[in-house]
């Protein structure tokens, strides 16, 4: 038996679901209560919240940058606070089932569902547990329940997306039927889902009819969601629809022919860019088989980022070679120069002569000379480095020293007039790596920042550590001027923006980079300027 309680006669899905948990006024009032307790922990918990899901490719996958991450962490502190207050009504049903349906729209997948809910259920445990005392039973029991709503209304979202995929695949099955079979087991047999390359078959209206395993593993969409989709408004980002777009769909009309390699870029179902190399092969065959173009793409992302690590690294590598001997034939001469200059300082003095241009000459020769053997010196920094020291380090624990080193030692430059941010988790990583040459990539970056912040008077720099699945990124972001062009050298030798700069400061923090196995690269427009470090996560045993 149910229950004695009778059923309403308009019972909606959601008074159905309360009844089944037995959620009463009284764990609404209950949750009422404990709200006062639980809100200062809300940031909290949403901090520990997102630092999980880093942990996790495939519910991190869903992310398109930290702006975004940001937002989230608003929206699960305002939804906390909802299911803390109420009102429980259809209002309530409808708010919570539209964040199933975004859930479903970029592709969580289901099993993170029950994941989420079981953190933000233990630790709302442990506050009723610690500030209520006896009272922590009803108010857990009525955690328990809202919990189970909200998990129950957002498992509705994703039954009626199944379903509509299902009925959708169903009447695509049903216009097909009787000749479908037939193409599809030709096409298949010819090896298409085992090749490591997107396949994509279009129609001559540049339709989506084929679409391999790979280009489902490299999109992050499934067949259900493309087959029938435009291949232009589904696959191409926008800002290159007009160009590359126009190309796919003269070709697939037949206006035009065939591009042997086409150059391009793809938009994955969670937003995120990828370049592809695509040849385009127009074939129309038989009557019967719709597919009259072939699109047929390899993912050249990793490819085309690891060849300019390969040139920069080789550029860097020619380059500090010419510096160590340049360096190793200068110094010895300025050495010479140097012992020089103090003989001449104490033969004058005991000349008694005192004259002050004579001895304001004098320096002005010493300190050029001592200048000089500090660029001798960062050549060498340069052309040679030293080995890694590497240990286990502290994330956190680096960028604040780094942060407060930057601060102390700008003095009065212009630099103090820009203010530092930390922005850390609230979870450490510890990597291994070498603490002495990650701090000093972290200071020459924060220096650089501030002096570009601090420009016109005042502007914010902040340091931020992120943990993606598989990598650590160090940011430093500046509202300065900015670089004047974002395809300018900045990490060549001897390339800089600076009147007074040496062009190595940069180039020496990239090799450090590259020497722990991670990339430096930087994006810059006015107000907005960030390098971005990413360093792998390779723990020792």
């Amino acid at each position: 038996m149910v229950g004695s309680r009778a059923v309403p006669a308009h019972e909606t899905l959601f008074d159905e679901i309360k009844r089944y948990v037995r959620f009463e006024d009284e764990d609404a009032g209950w949750l009422a209560a404990f709200r006062a307790h639980a809100e200062p922990h809300f940031p909290r918990i949403a901090d520990e919240f997102y630092d999980r899901i880093r942990e996790h490719e495939g519910a991190h996958e869903v992310f398109t940058g930290e702006e975004q991450v940001e937002r989230l962490k608003r929206s699960l502190v305002r939804w906390m606070t909802r299911i803390c207050t109420g009102p429980y009504d259809g209002a309530y049903f409808d708010e919570t089932a539209k964040i199933g349906r975004i859930h479903v729209r970029v592709g969580l997948p289901q099993r993170y569902m029950f994941t989420a809910m079981t953190l933000i259920r233990i630790a709302f445990y442990e506050i009723a547990q610690g500030a209520l005392g006896a009272q922590a039973i009803p108010v857990r029991s009525a955690v328990s329940k809202v919990l189970d709503l909200e998990l129950a209304i957002m498992l509705e979202t994703y039954r009626d997306d199944f379903l509509a995929r299902a009925q959708r695949a169903e009447r695509l099955d049903r216009e097909e039927v009787g000749r479908t079979l037939a193409r599809t087991e030709h096409r298949y047999k010819s090896a298409v889902e085992l090749a490591r390359v997107l396949v994509v078959g279009l129609d001559a209206h540049a339709v989506v009819r084929l679409f391999n395993r790979e280009a489902e593993r490299i999109t992050g969409l499934g067949r259900e969601d493309i087959l029938g989709m435009p291949f232009v408004e589904m696959l191409l980002p926008e800002e290159i629809r007009a160009d590359h777009g126009a190309l796919v769909e003269d070709v697939a009309a037949g206006r035009r022919a065939g591009a042997d390699l086409l150059e391009s870029s793809l938009r994955t179902r969670a937003g995120k860019i990828r370049d592809v190399r695509w040849q385009l092969a127009y074939a129309p065959s038989a009557a019967d088989d719709e597919v009259v173009l072939f699109a047929i793409g390899q993912d050249t992302t990793d490819e085309n980022a690891l060849a300019a690590r390969v040139r920069q690294s080789e550029k860097l590598a020619a380059v500090g070679t010419l510096a160590a001997g340049l360096a190793h034939e200068i110094r010895n001469p300025l050495n010479g120069a140097q012992l020089h200059v103090t003989f001449l300082e104490r033969g004058l003095a005991r000349a008694g002569m005192n004259d002050p241009d004579t001895v304001e000459a004098i320096q002005v020769v010493r300190d050029e000379i001592r200048r000089l053997s500090e660029l001798v010196s960062e050549f060498l920094d340069f052309a040679r480095p030293r080995p890694l020291v590497v240990k286990p380090t502290s994330v956190v624990s680096l960028c604040e020293r780094a942060a407060r080193v930057a601060v102390a030692s700008d003095g009065d430059g212009a630099g103090a007039h820009a203010e530092v941010k930390v922005d850390l988790p609230s979870t450490d990583m510890v990597l291994d790596l070498d603490p002495a040459r990650i701090e000093q990539v972290l200071l020459n970056l924060l220096r650089n920042a501030m002096e570009a912040a601090g420009s016109a008077g005042g502007g914010t720099v902040t340091l931020r550590a992120r943990r993606k699945p598989r990598h650590v990124l160090l940011e430093v972001e500046d509202d300065g001027p900015g670089v004047a062009s974002p395809d300018a050298p900045i990490f060549d030798p001897f390339y800089s923006t600076k009147p007074d700069g040496t062009g190595l400061g940069l180039a020496i923090a990239h090799r450090i980079i590259t020497d722990h196995d991670g990339t430096l690269d930087f994006q810059s427009r006015p107000g907005k300027t960030l390098f971005r470090v990413t360093l792998p996560i390779r723990l020792s045993g």
